[in-house]
């Protein structure tokens, strides 16, 4: 019986070490940020859907840290000071690159920006209002010969984070409504929700048939 008592003590003892071992890890002090551009400018995507990767050597788990993008194409993560590998994963509405890693020394505060390649941009967005139709005009530009536009979505919503899952209206437009590298206009209906707001959000965003996710334009106010 003593035996007994004096096995679960060692091991409710054990235990109490590992625990305060682990409460005196110190927390990650070094932040990774930047954005994701072409050619020097921001691409804008779903808010928390596009993802970068980031591999580290040397440890047993050997597992990736996910870096989700903000919708206005910034990231951020909280690291501990080291080498980092980082991947452009596939799935995103630019090329993956998965074999060519990007090597960054991450030390305090370090800024990154990160070259991608889109399937296709949308911009120089402007809009009207005109009773209760809101006008878009903006410029669609093939990046990837290879890759073919599926669908262009003007999104409205109630709060800046608006895209096409989180959206309060949405008008779908085929390719064959698009014009490639040059200017297309389009519109869409403010429903009677939303006739009476001071303001509303509005992007214009488009897919191809490489990705399922979308390049958006940026998250604009609009006065009613």
């Amino acid at each position: 019986m003593k035996k007994k008592w004096l096995y679960l003590l060692t091991l409710t003892f054990a235990a109490s070490l590992v625990s305060c071992e682990l409460d005196n890890i110190d927390a990650p002090s070094a932040r990774l940020e930047g954005n994701v551009v072409y050619e020097g400018e921001n691409l804008n995507v779903r808010s928390n859907s596009a993802q970068l990767e980031l591999w580290q050597d040397g440890y047993a788990l050997n597992e990736f840290i996910p870096v989700f993008i903000a919708q206005d194409g910034s990231y951020s993560a909280s690291l501990f000071n080291g080498e980092y590998k980082l991947v452009r994963k596939g799935g995103d509405p630019w090329l993956p690159q998965l074999n060519d890693t990007i090597i960054v020394q991450v030390n305090g505060n370090t800024l990154l920006d990160v070259p991608v390649t889109p399937y296709f941009t949308i911009k120089n967005e402007a809009y009207s209002i005109s009773g209760n139709t809101i006008s878009a005009t903006f410029d669609v530009n093939q990046i990837v010969d290879s890759s073919v536009l599926q669908e262009v979505v003007i999104v409205l919503g109630e709060s800046v984070l608006v895209d096409e899952n989180i959206q309060d209206a949405i008008a779908r437009y085929s390719a064959d409504t698009i014009n490639i590298d040059s200017s297309t206009s389009l519109s869409i209906e403010i429903p009677e929700n939303m006739r009476d707001l001071e303001y509303l959000f509005i992007r214009t965003a488009l897919k191809s048939n490489s990705s399922n996710e979308y390049i958006y334009t940026n998250s604009y106010r609009l006065e009613l």
